[in-house]
């Protein structure tokens, strides 16, 4: 793919046509990943358009490529570029990590003294946070706004994050700190040197935190098919 077609812009008013594609394709990659990012209407992409305070990806025909947004917690002290989605015909062409560079670039621009963060399972856009200077960090450095939270409820972890109170979850947290940093050179190469290690931690984490989610599943799977069983059993009693 010649990513010299594809065009990475800010988007504006006039993009809001896009914005039934754009979540329709979000919740098919959440269901796809079997995670999810809070579910958004048309409407609220609509008016992140509206506000300057999103990304697109568009090919020179206008077909749409790619999509990220901003939103702010905590009276914006904490910034989080979200919904980052780009479409199938045009993942691994590097169409993400231009997205991710320009909606960096334009949460520093409008919240210079706002920390960024996000959360993410994917190792590849660790790797492109990575890149941007974002350093791996624990739940609790992130906000603490109720209203972020409650955005993880469409997850299908969300069970796993409230028994951990919180404090973790299938999510890496990744945080840039304007006033306290790494340069973008020294992050890239601690990815570089620990993505092995990365990698082992999520799997590590989808067996520990999923296995008792997994053992409840089970026992109530059991506990079904006894009953069944019973009702079969009774069944043919009365109708022998």
């Amino acid at each position: 793919m010649d990513n010299q077609q594809i065009i990475i812009r800010v988007a504006t008013r006039d993009d809001k046509s896009y914005a039934d594609l754009i979540t329709e394709e979000m919740e098919a990659s959440a269901k796809a990943r079997g995670t999810g990012i809070a579910k958004r209407s048309p409407d609220y992409v609509a008016q992140k358009m509206e506000e300057g305070k999103a990304v697109i990806a568009l090919t020179k025909e206008g077909d749409w490529v790619g999509f990220c947004y901003i939103e702010t917690w905590s009276h914006g002290e904490y910034v989080a570029n979200s919904g980052l989605i780009v479409s199938p015909n045009y993942r691994k062409t590097g169409v993400a990590k231009g997205i991710k560079q320009k909606i960096f670039n334009l949460s520093r621009q409008l919240y210079p003294d706002a920390k960024v963060f996000g959360l993410t399972t994917g190792l590849a856009v660790m790797k492109i946070n990575s890149e941007l200077g974002y350093e791996p960090v624990t739940y609790s450095e992130l906000t603490q706004d109720e209203a972020f939270w409650a955005g993880c409820r469409s997850c299908v972890n969300f069970d796993i994050l409230m028994s951990k109170d919180r404090k973790n979850c299938m999510c890496t947290a990744m945080l840039y700190d304007p006033k306290d940093h790494y340069e973008p050179a020294e992050t890239k190469a601690y990815f570089e040197e620990n993505k092995k290690g990365l990698e082992r931690l999520q799997r590590f984490k989808q067996w520990k935190l999923l296995k008792p989610f997994l053992k409840k599943e089970q026992k109530d799977k059991d506990k079904k098919n006894d009953r069944n069983r019973l009702k079969s059993f009774i069944h043919f009693l009365f109708n022998f």
